[in-house]
């Protein structure tokens, strides 16, 4: 079985934001007028088209490595049906042949995986043929810088 260069908490936490944007849809009201503390917020739903989970996203996927960047690239086509698990190395490797491709790799590479419908579902199937549960154990990888994270422990110490 081939093995992943990018590690499950971190394709947890692209499922988890992804699957938070999937929820949202097009601006259906743009006038309304609406008041979010008596309307129950509900135009929180609505892609307004600078959603904050899709920059939250995009900037985890470009700060990754150009192998966790690739293999998620084809955990997402396995997820989709282009391959089997047995066809692992001739996905990736149309993923990085895909990736040379681009002028700007870490970008076009967040890019393009932001523009596929449904990208945590097919992520989370892509996890389901290597046998790997990411919601077992609480699977999540933290996008806060580490100064943040260090910052944030010292609170909860408090």
């Amino acid at each position: 079985m081939p093995e992943l260069a990018i590690s499950a908490e971190k394709v947890a936490f692209i499922i988890e934001k992804a699957r938070e944007f999937d929820v949202k849809e097009g601006d259906s009201d743009p006038d309304s007028g609406s008041n979010a503390t008596d309307d129950d917020a509900i135009d929180v739903l609505e892609d307004g088209g600078s959603d904050p989970v899709v920059n939250e996203i995009g900037s985890f996927i470009v700060a990754m490595n150009e192998d966790e960047q690739v293999d998620l690239v084809t955990l997402m086509w396995l997820g989709r049906g282009d391959g089997t698990l047995d066809e692992w190395n001739d996905l990736r490797a149309r993923a990085v042949e895909a990736r040379a491709e681009y002028r700007s790799p870490r970008r076009e590479t967040a890019h393009y995986l932001l523009g596929e419908p449904m990208l945590g579902d097919l992520l989370a199937d892509g996890l389901d043929e290597f046998g790997i549960d990411w919601t077992e154990g609480g699977l999540v990888a933290d996008s806060s810088s580490p100064s943040q994270r260090d910052e944030d422990e010292i609170t909860k110490q408090r």
